[in-house]
């Protein structure tokens, strides 16, 4: 999965920058359509597989702000103060 999101990740900055390139000799509608593309692969392609790949075996419980999760960082921020 990580070498997918490379290379398409490679692959978008590429197409951005053959985007602008063609933008700079003068075909500006051609240079448009491959940066937006490049700019839409990324946002609706590269993004989610990236969020899947990252957060896949997470449990999303132990980020969310629950009364338990407080009551453990207080904790801790007690035993850090009194270990001082």
């Amino acid at each position: 999965m990580k070498y997918i999101i490379r290379i398409l990740f490679i692959a978008i900055i590429l197409l951005i920058c053959v985007g602008y390139y063609f933008k700079n000799l003068g075909d500006h509608n051609t240079g448009d359509k491959l940066v937006g593309i490049g700019i839409l692969v990324s946002s609706f392609i590269l993004m989610p597989i990236f969020i899947y790949h990252r957060w896949k075996n997470k449990n999303v419980k132990d980020y969310m702000l629950t009364e338990e999760n407080l009551k453990k960082m207080r904790n801790h921020e007690n035993n850090k103060a009194n270990n001082n």
